[in-house]
Order: structure tokens, then C-alpha cells, then sequence
């Protein structure tokens, strides 16, 4: 064999490895040629662009990808001029037919076992779901500075008005005072869903764990929210066992947890609907079931419910931030427990919460 065949030989063979890496792979993954014609298009490249391998093979990128940056500093040609990879640029590609697509990128040259320069590689991942969120968090702080504005020039104003009362009759101070206290509470809860949610972003959500009555932390949100829930024409019930056990918890985050359950189940129930909270246990679980017949969630919204900022299709006209069900669920599994949900559209919703009765050793 020539040496010119065993150069070739040896090349096919190092494109053949290439490839196979690039198929196995869980990313959209585009080979091209030193001349940025297409060698390689994967299925998630494929998937994400929307044109097949067959469509893709042997084109320009420039004329598959349309990325934004196609026609400026193309990652892929700096890559083969200055053989340099470039780790993790942010641009967006066109899917076909469609529109813009944002992609983390990372680009980096393909050479031979020889050191020599054979092509070049993009690998991307749609980023959509995080930009989303990045817009939600920059809206949801304006609207928390908003709404948080909105009540304390609700309370600063309406505290003036009572320091100049003396001539009124006594009814306006006490709808004053029934405003301002509304208005306190709106905002207390706005602040501690916000504590919340900056500790969960630093990883700072600590416990203090401490014996802890449950059936008795749970009787006390009752009794807060019962009266609530006949405001709204709603029956809440609580359904326990006669004495459950004491269990390893920190009791405030806890109540947290139920609180934002139940502020929930009310805000998507129907007047004359019914809340119910029921608490069971197991040799190792007690578990806190709070039901509603409200307006349930779509199937498509179920696997998202617990992320941040997450609010469904069904959400946009009630109060809230996308906050709260996150919150629950990291204070859940901060217990070493699991919060599960079960809802169908116009049937309504049942959370259930699980938490072990005895931490493992080395929990935190």
C-alpha cells in the first residue's frame, strides 16, 4: 500500500471515530469540511433546525444554520483559521421555515491523528426555556417593585390620613385600618416569597430541624385559612389521624410549605368548591394531601409546575409570581421528602407531600 493510501486509509478512519462521537452525543452536533461544507448533521441537529441529514450534507452552513453570526466573526472559519476552539458563545440559528432559535454554542477544528486540520465542529443546545426565564425574572422583579410600591403607598398614605382623624367619626379609621392591615399582609407575603426565592438562587435555603408537632403546625394554618375560604365560598376541611408522631422538621419552612398549598388550592378553586387537607402516615412517612375541585392544570403545564417562574396558561389572571410551588418543593426535598402532584383540567388538583419521620444520618 502506498503511502498516499495509508494517509488516506488512516483519515477515513479518524473521520469514521469523529462521526461516531458525534452521533452519540446528546447534542446537536454540525461537522463541516475545511471549505464549511456539511459532513456531519446529527439528530438533534436535525431536530433542532428542522432540515434532515440528507437536506443538510454537503451545503454551506451559513445557508443551513442562518445563524447570527453567520455573517459576522463566523465561529466556525475563526476556528479553522486560528485553529483555536471558542467556548461558549450565545447566538441564535433559524430553524426551517421558522423562526430565530437561541443556542449556547461551543465551536471547536476537527484534526488528524497527524495534528492536521480536517474540518471543523459546532456543538449547540436550544436555550429558549432559559431565556424565557431570564425575561420572566427581569419582568417578575419589575412587577415586584411595583406591587411593593403599590402597597406601601397604599399603607404611608392612608397612615397619614389617620394621624389626621380627630374630627371623623370612628367607621373611616376602622376601614382605614382594615386596608392598611390588608395591604401589610399583601406585602409580608410578597417579601418572604422573595427571601425565599434569593435564598433557593444561592443555594442558601438552610433548615434548622427540631422536633415538631405536626398535626399542630397544620390545625394552626387551618384555623388561619378557614375563615378565608368561607369569605370566598369555599369549605376547607382537615382530615387527621387522632395523634400522629412527632417528627425531625423545621417547623416554620414547614408551614411555609402548606401555606403555599393552600393559598393555591383557594386561588384556583370556584365559589362553592371544597378544599380538603388530609394527613395519613406509613411506618417511615407521613404524608399531607391537599385536594382541591377547582380548575385543575393542563397535562402539558404538569412537568413544569415546580420550576421558577413557571406560571401556567390558566395562572396569568391570578395573583402571583411562579414563585411559590418552586419554594415547596426545594423546602420539601430539603426535608429528604418528595411532593408529588395529580390534576385534570376542570376536576382540579391534589398535591401530596411526603416527608420521612426520622432523617437519615448525615441530612442536614
Amino acid at each position: 500500500m502506498s503511502t498516499d493510501s495509508a494517509t488516506e486509509t488512516q483519515r477515513k478512519s479518524d473521520l469514521s471515530f469523529c462521526y461516531f462521537v458525534i452521533d452519540s452525543l446528546p447534542l446537536a452536533i454540525v461537522a463541516v469540511d475545511p471549505d464549511l461544507r456539511i459532513t456531519r448533521f446529527n439528530a438533534w441537529a436535525q431536530e433542532i433546525t428542522g432540515h434532515s441529514e440528507k437536506q443538510a450534507i454537503g451545503r454551506y452552513c451559513g445557508d443551513v444554520l442562518q445563524g447570527g453570526m453567520c455573517s459576522r466573526d463566523c465561529p466556525l472559519r475563526t476556528v479553522i483559521s486560528r485553529q483555536e476552539p471558542i467556548i461558549r458563545i450565545e447566538t441564535t440559528i433559524r430553524r426551517r421555515g421558522g423562526n430565530a432559535i437561541p443556542v449556547e454554542m461551543n465551536t471547536a477544528g476537527l484534526f488528524d491523528q497527524s495534528g492536521n486540520l480536517i474540518g471543523a465542529v459546532e456543538a449547540f443546545q436550544d436555550i429558549s426555556k432559559k431565556k424565557a426565564q431570564e425575561r420572566e425574572k427581569s419582568n417578575l422583579i419589575s412587577m415586584f417593585a411595583h406591587d411593593m410600591n403599590s402597597s406601601l403607598t397604599g399603607i404611608h398614605g392612608l397612615g397619614l390620613r389617620l394621624l389626621k382623624t380627630e374630627d371623623l367619626n370612628q367607621e373611616k379609621p376602622r376601614k382605614f385600618i382594615e386596608v392598611l392591615t390588608k395591604e401589610a399582609s399583601k406585602l409580608e407575603f410578597l417579601v418572604k416569597d422573595f427571601l425565599e426565592f434569593s435564598r433557593l438562587q444561592t443555594g442558601k435555603l438552610n433548615l434548622t430541624f427540631d422536633a415538631t408537632f405536626l398535626d399542630k403546625e397544620l390545625y394552626e394554618l387551618f384555623s388561619i385559612y378557614e375563615p378565608k375560604a368561607a369569605a370566598m365560598g369555599i369549605l376547607l376541611t382537615l382530615e387527621s389521624a387522632a395523634s400522629l408522631p412527632v417528627i425531625e422538621a423545621d417547623a416554620n419552612r414547614l408551614r411555609r410549605v402548606f401555606a403555599n398549598l393552600l393559598s393555591n388550592a383557594l386561588k384556583f378553586s370556584r365559589q362553592g368548591g371544597k378544599v380538603a387537607i388530609t394527613v395519613e402516615e406509613s411506618d417511615g412517612e407521613v404524608m399531607v394531601t391537599v385536594r382541591d375541585d377547582g380548575i385543575g392544570i393542563d397535562p402539558e403545564e404538569l412537568p413544569y409546575i415546580f420550576d421558577i417562574f413557571h406560571r401556567g396558561r390558566d395562572a396569568e389572571k391570578k395573583e402571583g409570581y411562579g414563585v411559590g410551588l418552586a419554594i415547596v418543593k426545594a423546602i420539601v426535598e430539603g426535608h429528604g421528602g418528595r411532593v408529588l402532584v395529580a390534576s385534570e383540567p376542570g376536576k382540579g388538583s391534589t398535591f401530596t407531600v411526603f416527608l420521612p419521620k426520622i432523617r437519615k444520618l448525615g441530612e442536614e
